[in-house]
């Protein structure tokens, strides 16, 4: 594979113009005539300047959609037309596809490799099912006492900000977007200030498809500025957001303070990865590699807590670490690269100071640690021993490569370990028994539980958090309700 991926050329990385916002249906610039820049990963460089939006854009943003919503084609529309034009997206998503994956590996810094083979697909196919949602999420008749006609419709929630994060952007867009429009909301996205381009370019893509002007508006911009003018805005009737507890915390707050809209939140985690002695031990360590260091460890279900069993512990560490060791940083339009840079200079320090915290605090690193080179933000990746459940690795959310392995005895003691954090996103387990597979799955208190696999996604089966790893569920036929109501209807037949 690294053979065959070394013998194709390196891919030129894409030049970007200068962008506006999309609102209406069309480019505008900020009212305040700001802009900010953002920044290729891998060099730090500049890529061009973004129109930096705030609370005037977002009122802007927020007519355009309440206009669309009430007054324009989109409410009309059939069900089943709303569910064509998702369709007409995905094929122009698929027909722009090497473009849309170098632009997302220009602003992110993941392999081109991975934008192309996974988050292109996962995007198009969550179009394509909620298209097919469309005209099926319907409701229901109700046999009441009394002489009445019951039954239920779902109606879309109304307009829907949503504030999405840099680590999988154009994935992030699908997973609000597919839902919300499949039940005929109007949408404002603020994407994340370091990845606003692949957002950006679908506004243009989702006009082409035929979708109305003013059903999607996209305000970049920042957190305290454009973030908070969605979650406090009175004439926004739910929010959704995806990115860390803290600011979750503050978007909720917000929207109970200002008009009571509903919320939804994806946020962060610190999932267990539990190996049994009796796992596939080859199969366990590729999948727990992939679990941590997918997407540059910058994964909200990263399997960051790797308990292994002790029978196992020193024969699966080591083959862990050879594996790590022919991991390729660098370049992500390189064919040969399977690890890019972080998303920022700010991150790649945070990461830097968690590995300074795995080593003060007694961890034994056993490879990795360093920044790797002196231009971008790269990190090697790093795999700690000797972890307790006490120490800061093992706590906090550390968004990067850096894995933390603990030991464990028996299954009664993993499950209580397991479960002692305040996130409960996802969490894994590799062995060969039904029964104890089974039980770990009833026991762990996450909202995802892969059983011998690891980051395994579908559109058509929820994902989302317990605890404070959030509310509500991404995907599937859950994620409808979020954009929703259900309004029931009596009629008098007496």
């Amino acid at each position: 594979m690294a053979t065959e991926a070394a013998s194709k050329p390196r891919v030129q990385a894409p030049k970007v113009q200068n962008q506006k916002m999309w609102i209406g249906g069309k480019w505008v610039p900020s009212a305040s005539g700001k802009t900010f820049a953002t920044l290729n990963p891998a060099t730090g460089q500049e890529i061009c300047q973004v129109a930096e939006g705030d609370k005037v854009d977002v009122d802007m943003a927020v007519l355009a959609a309440r206009k669309a919503f009430e007054e324009g084609p989109w409410k009309k529309m059939s069900a089943a037309e709303r569910g064509r034009l998702l369709n007409k997206l995905a094929d122009l998503m698929e027909k722009n596809l090497h473009e849309l994956a170098a632009l997302e590996s220009l602003d992110n810094g993941k392999p081109l490799n991975d934008a192309i083979n996974a988050d292109l697909p996962l995007s198009i196919k969550a179009y394509r099912y909620y298209a097919g949602w469309c005209d099926k999420n319907h409701g229901k008749t109700i046999p009441v006492e009394g002489d009445y006609f019951c039954y239920t419709k779902h109606e879309p929630v109304g307009v829907v900000g949503q504030i999405i994060p840099w680590n999988f952007p154009l994935l992030m867009v699908a997973w609000k977007w597919a839902p919300a429009l499949a039940m005929g909301c109007t949408v404002v996205l603020k994407p994340a200030e370091q990845t606003p381009l692949t957002a950006l370019r679908m506004g243009e893509l989702a006009l082409e498809a035929g979708i109305p002007e003013g059903v999607v508006n996209i305000v970049p911009g920042f957190g305290p500025t454009a973030g908070a003018a969605i979650s406090s805005h009175m004439d926004i009737d739910k929010v959704a957001f995806t990115g860390e507890g803290k600011t979750g915390q503050l978007v909720m707050e917000s929207a109970a303070k200002s008009n009571l809209k509903r919320v939804s939140l994806e946020l962060g985690g610190k999932s267990p990865n539990v190996v049994f002695a009796d796992a596939d031990i080859d199969a366990a360590v590729n999948g727990a590699y992939f679990g941590l260091f997918f997407n540059q460890g910058q994964c909200c279900c990263a399997g960051s807590r790797l308990f292994v069993e002790e029978k196992i512990h020193d024969a699966f560490v080591e083959k862990l670490v050879a594996r790590a060791k022919i991991q390729q940083v660098g370049d992500p339009f390189d064919p040969a690269t399977t690890q890019g840079p972080q998303i920022s200079q700010e991150q790649m320090e945070r990461i830097l100071s968690y590995i300074d915290a795995g080593n003060s605090e007694g961890a034994k690193m056993l490879t990795g640690g360093k920044r790797v080179g002196d231009k971008g933000y790269f990190v090697q990746p790093t795999i700690f021993s000797g972890v307790q459940d006490g120490m800061k690795i093992a706590r906090e959310e550390i968004f990067g490569p850096v894995m933390n392995i603990l030991k464990f005895k028996n299954i009664d003691e993993v499950i209580q370990r397991g479960n002692k954090t305040f996130y409960g996103l996802a969490a894994a387990v590799w062995t060969r028994d039904i029964n104890k597979a089974h039980r770990m799955a009833n026991s762990l208190r996450a909202g995802t539980v892969w059983i011998n696999c690891y980051d395994v996604f579908d559109a058509a089966a929820p994902f989302g958090g317990f605890k404070m790893s959030g509310i509500g569920r991404e995907l599937g036929e859950y994620a409808l309700s979020m954009y929703s109501e259900v309004k029931t209807v009596y009629i008098n037949l007496g």
